[in-house]
């Protein structure tokens, strides 16, 4: 095994070993505080050009099975870790983590501190890092903002026919497990890519509309705000994650990033209405900032328990409804799961397809 180093832009360096596809990586280096999933993790599109750091200390040891990975394509930039596992032990498993990441094209590094790296990108906030076997003194000349949201939605419509109401799954860069919990709904699913139009998914005559997760900022969708406002006022529209942010900035709401984001399964979100509290998985470093929202426009329906964000919103008027967490979960607990119901139960009461624009 050869030796390898993370070089942070502010100057750390971790020292490890590397594993998985032989090649230098940059990114945003990121944290996720998951116990498990690191299969569904690492196949997330959300996680686009990111060195994730896996928190759990010993990542590999029930190996990579045929159904978990959320896309067919890894689009994240390396993996951190600290204890590989290479004997994993499960009856499902046909592969190793470290193969499985040789097979996708992704770097990694094992063998790191990632105690003292997590503090270290909680005291400075998320940071570029540069995975190489020698440690890196220059950042410059490094592509740090892509459009990511271009390269993981699909290029093409794709249909999934089922006897229940038709959704239009807006893909952002969604995980396989939102569109296998509509099919699971008896939803006929169509996917569409991130920047179909207002008049194309009018014709494809839909009863719901989902927008869906994916990576980045989303300001940098600004230019289809008017067509995402558009869909949502003649539609019943869920958005999750990315899809919550772009509804809110559609409506003239701001977004502003987290320092060093939310990922992990293990994330604290109560329901206003109720009171009560669910454990949600997420995966984002962007949030709307809440004195942008318009009282007379959205209802603030979930919040952070840790530090109060808004963790999702229901218009006034139209049905309308977003969340910043995944409520499919894969990988994290099923506390949410209701949301994807309650959205079909809407459609399936929504009556006429299409209601005037207020």
């Amino acid at each position: 095994m050869e030796q390898g180093y993370l070089t942070l832009e502010t100057g750390e360096v971790f020292e490890g070993i590397l594993i998985g596809a032989n090649k230098d990586t940059f990114g945003e280096v990121v944290f996720n505080t998951s116990m498990t999933g690191y299969q569904e993790i690492i196949t997330d599109p959300s996680y686009a050009g990111q060195l994730i750091t896996f928190c759990y200390p010993i990542i590999g040891s029930y190996g990579i099975n045929a159904m978990d990975d959320e896309a067919i394509s890894p689009a994240l930039a390396g993996v951190v870790i600290g204890d590989l596992c290479e004997t994993p032990s499960h009856y499902q498993s046909i592969n190793k983590f470290s193969e499985k990441l040789m097979q996708a094209g992704v770097p990694g590094i094992a063998g790191v501190d990632t105690r003292l790296l997590v503090k270290t990108i909680r005291s400075r906030g998320t940071v570029k890092g540069f995975l190489s076997k020698a440690k890196q003194e220059n950042f410059s000349g490094y592509e740090t903002t892509p459009f990511w949201v271009e390269k993981v939605s699909t290029k093409k419509i794709q249909y999934f026919y089922n006897k229940g109401p038709h959704v239009v799954l807006m893909d952002f860069g969604f995980k396989k497990s939102i569109l296998n919990a509509l099919l699971d709904q008896n939803c006929s699913v169509t996917i569409v890519p991130f920047n179909t139009s207002f008049e194309k998914i009018n014709a494809l005559n839909p009863d719901g509309v989902l927008l869906s997760n994916g990576p980045g900022d989303p300001m940098a969708l600004k230019q289809w705000f008017p067509d995402i406002k558009r869909i949502t006022q003649h539609y019943p529209t869920l958005g999750i994650c990315l899809g919550h942010q772009l509804i809110a900035l559609a409506y003239g709401a701001k977004t502003e990033k987290l320092a060093y984001g939310h990922r992990g399964g293990n994330h604290p979100v109560k329901e206003l209405g109720t009171g009560k509290v669910k454990i949600t998985a997420q995966n984002h470093g962007y949030v709307v900032v809440d004195e942008s929202i318009d009282a007379q426009v959205f209802q603030i329906t979930y919040r952070n328990v840790n530090d109060k964000s808004i963790e999702g919103l229901k218009h006034r008027h139209y049905p309308i409804q977003t969340v910043q967490f995944h409520p499919e979960a894969h990988p994290g607990p099923s506390d949410t799961e209701y949301i994807l119901e309650d959205f079909v139960y809407q459609i399936n009461s929504a009556g006429e397809k299409r209601y005037a624009i207020k």
